[in-house]
């Protein structure tokens, strides 16, 4: 590792697991994590990426923030109101460790998307929006970079991981679901310590893709309820058909509509 005595004293917690070590460490510090959504999801995302020693954090948001994301987002503060949710990221993780580079964007979209995963090793979609789940998915499978997914309803919570191949979120949910049928946050209400939960386990996921450290959620999708403290796990299973990873799947984003449903065309 090419680490000083200040980054081995920062990191000498998860070093002297046997599960991490000098090499996992080393790791961590030459990965590169995409953040995609620096809201409820991201924000205990990038706190414990960064912490770890991520050596490349990107973050891409194109919200500023508001009053009522301090409930949950909490990389940001009070005196970040009206700022860039990227600005106040990058800046919480400049104090938190000084070590971490960090690069922001605004929205991902079908325009950006694949060059952005191309050059991130792991991406963590903590999106709220669909288009930017489904432009994410493709993208990765496109890329063959590894995802892992989180959302988040009222006390409920999901996540999975997936490989970059089959499954893929569009084996799991083909389509988005008609406009109108899916309250947001502010509709619906969301109980800000189930973000940090899925959150931290999306970061956790992450870390262990950087590492190939145990078992991920690929192949499961792990649902929690906050509000009777119960997880399930649902078996994801690869879909023949799938316009992405199936068997006669895209090969580039161009053909795809990514608003609405969503769809694509096989």
């Amino acid at each position: 590792m090419n680490l000083d005595a200040e980054q081995l004293d920062r990191y000498s917690r998860q070093i002297i697991l046997d599960e991490v070590g000098p090499e996992g460490q080393g790791a961590i510090s030459d990965g590169s994590v995409l953040v995609v959504g620096a809201g409820g999801l991201g924000s205990p995302a990038i706190q414990y990426l960064a912490a770890a020693g991520v050596g490349r954090l990107g973050i891409a948001d194109g919200d500023v923030v508001e009053r009522s994301n301090l409930q949950r987002q909490i990389v940001h503060g009070t005196d970040d109101v009206g700022r860039s949710k990227t600005e106040s990221a990058a800046e919480y993780v400049a104090d938190q460790n000084p070590h971490v580079d960090v690069e922001t964007y605004g929205d991902v979209d079908e325009g950006n998307a694949a060059d952005l995963v191309a050059d991130y090793d792991v991406v963590v979609d903590a999106s709220d929006n669909f288009p930017t789940r489904f432009v994410l998915n493709d993208a990765c499978v496109l890329e063959d970079t590894p995802l892992t997914h989180g959302a988040v309803y009222r006390f409920e919570g999901q996540t999975t991981t997936f490989s970059g191949g089959e499954p893929c979120y569009r084996c799991l949910f083909p389509e988005a679901p008609p406009e109108g049928t899916v309250p947001d946050c502010a509709e619906a209400g969301v109980f800000g310590a189930v973000t940090g939960t899925v959150g931290s386990v999306q970061a956790t996921e992450a870390l262990k893709l950087l590492m190939d450290v145990g078992d991920t959620l690929e192949g499961r999708l792990l649902v929690y309820d906050a509000k009777h403290l119960t997880t399930d796990f649902v078996p994801v299973t690869a879909d023949p058909d799938c316009p992405v990873c199936g068997s006669d799947p895209i090969d580039s984003l161009s053909g795809g509509s990514y608003t609405g449903r969503c769809s694509l065309s096989d």
